[in-house]
């Protein structure tokens, strides 16, 4: 068969790289088009657009290139129909995604969502663009199936797909690792995860970087997203002690003694990997203002959702200041804080379920194509 996959940003890439090697093995004359990353590429997908092109973050962000946007839904219906896939994906990336549904359902594509919007956190009212133009939702947090019956929409629980990509990961010992990086072995590791947008990083790294030099005994190492330059990061600091360690996020958190980390599918890697962690959040003043009229939740990070409690502390736009985060930061590296969030770490873990959610939805999508 031939399958379209559309993701927009960094974990759908990881996630749908995942899918295709599924879908693979069930399907080995199977052909991939998408929208993604390196990841879905090296996994056998022929690229149409990266996400280094599509990831735009904010209601501003959004308004400042509608023009760009525009022109890719263009691309993107130009290009599905050339290759008149079997079945179309959606990966998560809800804004570009319920467009392209919107028109490709009515032309008889089969659509399936991988992924689902987090329509429990704002604007509910989604849902009903997806009853009307979403064949098959597979969903991969374990209180979505729940809420999307109670809209009348079946779904199908997968399980959470991190759970497979981090088994994929070998183990690299600590000697290892510290030699191969240039790391210093006396050294335990603080690490940060500012994001894998640059309108997201600008915010929140120069903030992370202001709690370096209150922690001497530390070393601080930047894990660095596949679709931002190394440049980039550095134009934040030139004698700030960081180093910067690109794309091997999955090593480094099986190495850090705690993390500062950006909100998204991150604070569930780091809860994954065991590491205490506190997440810092900012966008701009424009975005923040409707978003926290729109979203409804009391958290933001999908540690804290997930476990229906504050189990890592969110230090949200304007609590995002220095002192705050040395302040949680020696909570978590010196306090009982450290062994409660590592207890409630392997209670979450028994909540995601077991692994395989990769397979389970590959299946699914072949069956219901």
């Amino acid at each position: 068969m031939k399958y379209y996959l559309i993701s927009g940003e960094a974990s759908g890439d990881l996630h749908g790289s995942n899918l295709i090697r599924a879908l693979k093995s069930k399907d080995p004359d199977a052909q991939f088009r998408a929208w993604g990353g390196d990841q879905m590429e090296e996994a056998g997908a022929t690229l149409v657009r990266h996400i280094k092109e599509t990831a735009f973050m904010g209601f501003l962000e959004v308004l400042l290139n509608l023009r760009t946007i525009a022109g890719n839904i263009r691309m993107c219906k130009e290009d599905i129909e050339a290759f008149q896939p079997d079945a179309l994906i959606f990966i998560d990336y809800s804004g570009f995604n319920l467009r392209i549904a919107q028109w490709a359902k009515p032309k008889g594509y089969k659509t399936h969502y991988y992924i689902s919007p987090q329509l429990w956190a704002s604007r509910a009212n989604r849902i009903e663009k997806i009853k009307k133009y979403i064949d098959h939702m597979y969903v991969i947090l374990p209180f979505e199936q729940a809420f999307y019956a109670s809209h009348g929409f079946e779904v199908n629980y997968v399980g959470h797909p991190l759970l497979d990509a981090i088994q994929r990961i070998k183990p690299v010992s600590k000697e290892q690792f510290f030699s191969s990086h240039d790391l210093m072995p006396h050294k335990e590791i603080i690490a940060l995860l500012p994001g894998s947008r640059k309108q997201e990083i600008r915010k929140v790294l120069p903030v992370m970087l202001s709690a370096v030099a209150s922690f001497p005994e530390y070393q601080f190492v930047l894990a660095g997203a596949p679709n931002i330059d190394s440049e980039f990061y550095r134009s934040f600091f030139s004698t700030t002690p960081v180093t910067i360690i690109r794309n091997d996020t999955y090593s480094l958190l099986g190495q850090a003694h705690a993390a500062l980390v950006t909100s998204g599918t991150a604070t569930l890697e780091t809860a994954l990997f065991k590491v205490p962690q506190v997440v810092c959040y900012k966008g701009s003043w424009f975005s923040y203002q409707i978003a926290k009229r729109l979203i409804t939740l009391d958290y933001i990070s999908l540690v804290n959702l997930i476990m229906d409690k504050e189990v890592v502390k969110e230090l949200i736009q304007n609590e995002l200041t220095s002192r705050n985060i040395e302040t949680e930061l020696k909570k978590i590296l010196y306090g009982t804080e450290r062994e409660l969030q590592k207890t409630a770490y392997n209670l979450l873990e028994q909540r995601l379920g077991s692994s395989g959610a990769s397979e389970r939805a590959a299946g699914l999508i072949i069956e219901n194509s």
